[in-house]
C-alpha cells in the first residue's frame, strides 16, 4: 500500500465524529491491508514497533523539526519549524505547510524520488532505529530528511506524528481491538485475550487474518515478550468480603513494579510500562539466574533495602531503574531486593486462567520462600474477617511497608485491566497522581534546578492545571527531577518552561478548593510532593472526572 493512501484513511478518520464510524473505516482498511497489515496496525496506533519492544526510534523534537526544515528548503531553519509550532500546536500541520515535495531532487540521494509505501517507510523507520555511534545523529537526520522530502502535504502530516508517537487521530487500543474483530469476523472476545498475551496489535490482526479465532486461540505467553501488568483499584475490606466471602492478603510493598522473564539460559526484566530495565537491576538478574530453574514469567516489585534488610523510600528504586551507567556504582549505594507475588508461566504452562491460590503455589515452587535472599514469593494469607485483615495490615506497616493488598482467592490474570478482583488498601491520605505540565527555574543557588512544578489532571481534549508544588523535595530530589524533566521541556519564557506530558508525581494535599487561575477550576490547598509515580503514564494519571468527584465527596 502506498503511503499516500494511508494518509488519506488516517486523514477520512480524523475528521469522523462518531465512534462507530471511526471503527467502521478502520476495519475497512485492515480488510484491504494485505501483507501491510500489522504495520498498518501499528501505524494507526502511533507505533513503529509493537508495545511490547524496548526498541525506539530515538528521535527527538529538535531531530524533527530539522528534517523538516532541511526538507522545506534552505530558507527555512529548525527554529522557523519551532515557532511555527508554537503558533500552530501541532507538528503535523506544521509538516504539511511547507512544500517538503519541492526537496525531491535533493532527497534523491537518501531514498528516491517515487512514491513512499508503507512497507518502505516502516523500513527507513527501522534502521533510523538501529542507527547508533558516531555520527548517527547525522544518519538519522538525513534518513528524515529523505522521507519527508518525497511527501506530499497529507503524507508529510502524518508521518511527522508518526516520528513523534503524536499520530492522535481518534485511534485507540479497543478501536483497533473491535475493528480486528469487524474486519475478519471473529469473536471479540478471542482478540481481547489475543491481545492479553501477546500485547502486539499488529501481530492479533495478522492471525486473524489469516486463520481467524482458531489461530488467535493459538497465540500463547511467550518468554521474554512483556504482557501489560494487570492493575488493581482502591476498595475496603469489608467490600472485598462483602464481594468474595474470603480475602487473599499479601503485604503491599513501596517499590517498582517488575516483570521477570527467564527462558532456562537467559533474564530479561521489565518495568510496568514494559521498559527493558535488565541491564539497570544485574543482582535481581543474578538472583533469578540461582534461584529459577525452569521458563518462568513472575510479576512482583523491587524494593530498596538497608543493610539491615529494611525497606528504603521508593525514590532509592528509581535511581536504580533509570540508571544507565556507572550501574555498578549504583548498585553500592542501593541495594535491592525483589519480592515476586504472582507466576504467569512455569515450565511450558501458561496460568493466567488459574486461580491466583493455584498461581501462588506455583510461585513458591518456582522461587522459594526464603526471607533471607535477595529474591523472595511473597507470603498469601487467607482471610475472612476484617480483624485478620488489620493484623497482617499492622505488621507490613510495622516492618515499613505501605500496607496490604487484597485480592480474590479464585481470581484469573487479566493483564492490563484494572478490575476489581484486586484492591489497594493503604493508610488513608489524601494523594493524586498528577502530570507535570510545566516548571519553574530555581534563584540563587538553586537557579539551575527546576523548583516549582506546574501540575495538571486528564481533560478531555489534553491536561488541565491544579496549581502547582514546590514542597516536600529536598535538594537532592531536586536534582533527580531536573535530570528527569529537562529532556521534555517543550519551550522556555524566562523562568517559566513548558513541559510535555511525561511525568506523573504523586502529590498530598489537605483539601480541594475552587480557584479561578486554573483551568480544571480547582486548586489543591497545601500540596506536597510524595513522589514519582515511575509506574505510571500520563494516561494512567488522574483525570478531571475524578477531581469533581473527590470536590462532590468532599462536600457531603
Amino acid at each position: 500500500m502506498e503511503f499516500a493512501e494511508f494518509a488519506a484513511v488516517a486523514a477520512d478518520i480524523e475528521s469522523a465524529s462518531a465512534d462507530t464510524a471511526i471503527c467502521e473505516r478502520v476495519a475497512d482498511l485492515l480488510g484491504d491491508a494485505g501483507e501491510d497489515l500489522p504495520t498498518l496496525v501499528r501505524f494507526l496506533l502511533g507505533r513503529v514497533f509493537p508495545a511490547h519492544e524496548s526498541r525506539t526510534l530515538d528521535v527527538g523534537p529538535q531531530l524533527c523539526y530539522s528534517a523538516i526544515a532541511r526538507a522545506a528548503g534552505p530558507n527555512v531553519s529548525a527554529d522557523d519549524v519551532e515557532a511555527k509550532l508554537a503558533e500552530i500546536g501541532e507538528i503535523g500541520a506544521v509538516a504539511a505547510s511547507y512544500d517538503l515535495g519541492g526537496q525531491q531532487g535533493l532527497g534523491a540521494f537518501a531514498g528516491g524520488t517515487d512514491s513512499l509505501t508503507v512497507s518502505e517507510v516502516e523500513r527507513r523507520l527501522h534502521d533510523l532505529a538501529a542507527a547508533e555511534g558516531e555520527g548517527s545523529q547525522e544518519t538519522k537526520l538525513e534518513t528524515l530528511f529523505g522521507l519527508f522530502s518525497r511527501t506530499d502535504p497529507r503524507e508529510a502530516r502524518y508521518l511527522a506524528r508518526l516520528v513523534l508517537s503524536e499520530m492522535r487521530i481518534g485511534v485507540g487500543e479497543g478501536t483497533v481491538r473491535d475493528a480486528i474483530a469487524a474486519a475478519f469476523d471473529v469473536p471479540l472476545a478471542e482478540v481481547e485475550r489475543a491481545l492479553q498475551v501477546s500485547n502486539d496489535y499488529g501481530l492479533v490482526a495478522q492471525r486473524a487474518a489469516e486463520g481467524g479465532a482458531e489461530a488467535l486461540g493459538e497465540i500463547a505467553l511467550q518468554v521474554g515478550r512483556p504482557v501489560q501488568a494487570m492493575l488493581a483499584q482502591t476498595g475496603t475490606v469489608g467490600e472485598a468480603i462483602d464481594e468474595w466471602g474470603r480475602v487473599a492478603v499479601e503485604w503491599k510493598y513501596d517499590g517498582a513494579r517488575v516483570q521477570v522473564h527467564y527462558d532456562g539460559e537467559t533474564v530479561g526484566l521489565y518495568s510496568r510500562n514494559m521498559e527493558d530495565v535488565t541491564d539497570a537491576l544485574p543482582e535481581v538478574v543474578a538472583t533469578v539466574e540461582q534461584r529459577v530453574a525452569v521458563p518462568a514469567i513472575l510479576d512482583g516489585e523491587v524494593v530498596a533495602i538497608d543493610e539491615d534488610g529494611n525497606p528504603r523510600p521508593f525514590q532509592q528504586v528509581l535511581r536504580r531503574f533509570r540508571r544507565k551507567h556507572d550501574v555498578a556504582q549504583a548498585r553500592e549505594e542501593v541495594s535491592l531486593r525483589l519480592h515476586a507475588f504472582d507466576c504467569l508461566h512455569a515450565d511450558g504452562d501458561d496460568l493466567l486462567d488459574v486461580a491466583l491460590t493455584d498461581r501462588h503455589d506455583r510461585l513458591v515452587e518456582v522461587l522459594d520462600s526464603d526471607t533471607t535472599s535477595d529474591a523472595t514469593a511473597s507470603e498469601l494469607w487467607l482471610c475472612e474477617d476484617a480483624d485478620s485483615v488489620a493484623a497482617i495490615e499492622g505488621d507490613a506497616l510495622e516492618a515499613g511497608h505501605e500496607g496490604v493488598m487484597l485480592k480474590n482467592p479464585d481470581s484469573v490474570y487479566t493483564p492490563g485491566k484494572r478490575g476489581k478482583n484486586w484492591l489497594k488498601r493503604k493508610p488513608d491520605v489524601e494523594t493524586l497522581d498528577l502530570v507535570v505540565t510545566g516548571a519553574e527555574w530555581g534563584e540563587g543557588r538553586r537557579a539551575n534546578l527546576l523548583g516549582t512544578f506546574e501540575l495538571s489532571v486528564r481533560g478531555e481534549d489534553g491536561y488541565a492545571t491544579v496549581g502547582n508544588v514546590a514542597t516536600g523535595i529536598t535538594d537532592e530530589q531536586l536534582e533527580e527531577l531536573t535530570e528527569l524533566i529537562e529532556p521534555h521541556i517543550r519551550a522556555e519564557e524566562g523562568t517559566a518552561v513548558e513541559v510535555d506530558p511525561a511525568v506523573v508525581f504523586e502529590v498530598g494535599y489537605e483539601e480541594i478548593q475552587s480557584s479561578p487561575s486554573t483551568s480544571s477550576g480547582y486548586a489543591l490547598r497545601f500540596p506536597r510532593f510524595l513522589g514519582i509515580r515511575e509506574d505510571k503514564d500520563p494516561a494512567d494519571a488522574d483525570s478531571q472526572s475524578r477531581l469533581d468527584r473527590l470536590v462532590a465527596d468532599q462536600r457531603g
